[in-house]
């Protein structure tokens, strides 16, 4: 799509990705901003990834988002198409060669949630059309302006960089408050909290290590050779401190005194540690029964529209804008990322939705959808029961009925 208005752009566009290595193309200069004096962004490098548990807080959300159902829709009412295109179909099946959609936005998914920013390319041929989409896996971007055209530079961690139009690119936010163009870091409110986990797996750790250290000291009240040392020490451990030793006692011996070494590291209690893994969690947006899969019905739900459907709609608006003109989406072309996927209802709900069948508001395979059953013929065609008719005519059958 977006073929005519793109082709004057096309050869600055094959311009600028021939110039990768080291200078920014000729004629760019800092994007200016509103609010916020710095136009770069730089990814956070806190290696937040390697924890586990903010892996199991992003996951859920991450596979959530990988099961939505991407469609282009052309027009509405009667005259509304459902993937029209054969090439869109194929790029919201496959985005590119190497991942699935289900790839492509899980991983989108989790950097939205670490940077609180998520970029992907798209790709276009030499008429303006997307023919691949790729998720870019950035360490900082920069903002830059050639004339009227605004130009997003992603810097990788091997140092080479790619000069992009943002019309080609897909971005999704998160906490989009104080920066005019990017979504706020969440550098400082989660290192705060990674600090503290850390520290306190730390603490453990070194507890577990300090258990094997010396707790007895034998003070000898007479100069020993070494070797009667070791002896009187070892046999001190075989007798006392071993678990044979019946009953718990122990005789004193007047050859040496003994002096126990108390360890005193500290342990946070476990409401402390539940404290900060529950913190940790809500700034993700999840809970325990959503991270370990114990969630209800209305769990699920309150899940699904406080934290998945907004996802669902960023992707939708950023989708729509990257593969169609203005022009185009006034004809009604737009790509939804449908839910049907992520529905979780309990076998008793699943079941009184007959009743939407019954009335034609649900196809039959619709309903053996949700029932993870598979079509069967005409299926696809709405039912009525005859007692679900519209009024006006069922007074008008009844007054036939009475003349006869």
């Amino acid at each position: 799509m977006k073929g005519g208005d793109n082709l004057e752009k096309r050869s600055l566009f094959n311009w600028m990705f021939g110039n990768k290595k080291t200078n920014d193309p000729v004629g760019m200069k800092r994007f200016e901003l509103i609010n916020s004096s710095s136009t770069t962004f730089n990814s956070w490098n806190g290696n937040v990834f390697e924890s586990d548990l903010v892996r199991s807080a992003i996951r859920p959300k991450a596979n959530a988002i990988g099961k939505l159902n991407a469609k282009h829709i052309r027009g509405s009412g009667e005259d509304m198409k459902i993937n029209p295109d054969a090439y869109i179909r194929e790029i919201l099946e496959q985005p590119n060669p190497y991942m699935s959609m289900q790839d492509f936005l899980s991983k989108m998914t989790f950097q939205r949630e670490i940077n609180h920013n998520a970029f992907a390319y798209v790709k276009r041929d030499d008429y303006g059309y997307p023919i691949e989409v790729y998720p870019i896996p950035y360490s900082d971007v920069e903002l830059l302006e050639k004339g009227e055209m605004l130009i997003i530079k992603f810097r990788f961690r091997t140092g080479k960089y790619i000069s992009i139009a943002y019309e080609d690119v897909i971005h999704l936010r998160k906490d989009f408050n104080d920066h005019d163009f990017y979504g706020d870091s969440g550098t400082i409110a989660l290192n705060n909290i990674m600090e503290v986990i850390n520290t306190t797996d730390q603490g453990v750790v070194s507890a577990v290590k300090n258990s094997s250290i010396i707790k007895w000291i034998l003070k000898f009240k007479s100069v020993l050779q070494p070797k009667d040392k070791e002896m009187q020490v070892k046999d001190f451990v075989n007798n006392y401190l071993s678990i044979s030793n019946e009953g718990g006692a122990a005789a004193s011996d007047p050859r040496y005194d003994l002096e126990q070494v108390k360890d005193n590291n500290y342990i946070p209690n476990a409401a402390q540690m539940k404290e900060y893994i529950q913190r940790l969690r809500s700034y993700f947006g999840v809970n325990d029964a959503i991270v370990q899969n114990k969630f209800s019905e209305d769990d699920w739900n309150a899940f699904y529209e406080s934290e998945l459907e907004p996802i669902a709609i960023q992707l939708s608006n950023a989708f729509t804008r990257a593969f169609f003109s203005r022009r185009e989406r006034g004809f009604g072309n737009r790509i939804i990322f449908e839910a049907s996927n992520l529905a979780y209802a309990s076998m008793e709900t699943k079941l009184k939705l007959v009743q939407m069948v019954d009335r034609g508001a649900m196809t039959p395979n619709e309903w053996r959808l949700v029932m993870n059953l598979g079509p069967i013929e005409g299926g696809d065609k709405p039912i009525m029961r005859l007692d679900t008719a519209i009024k006006e005519n069922i007074v008008k059958e009844v007054d036939t009925n009475a003349g006869n």
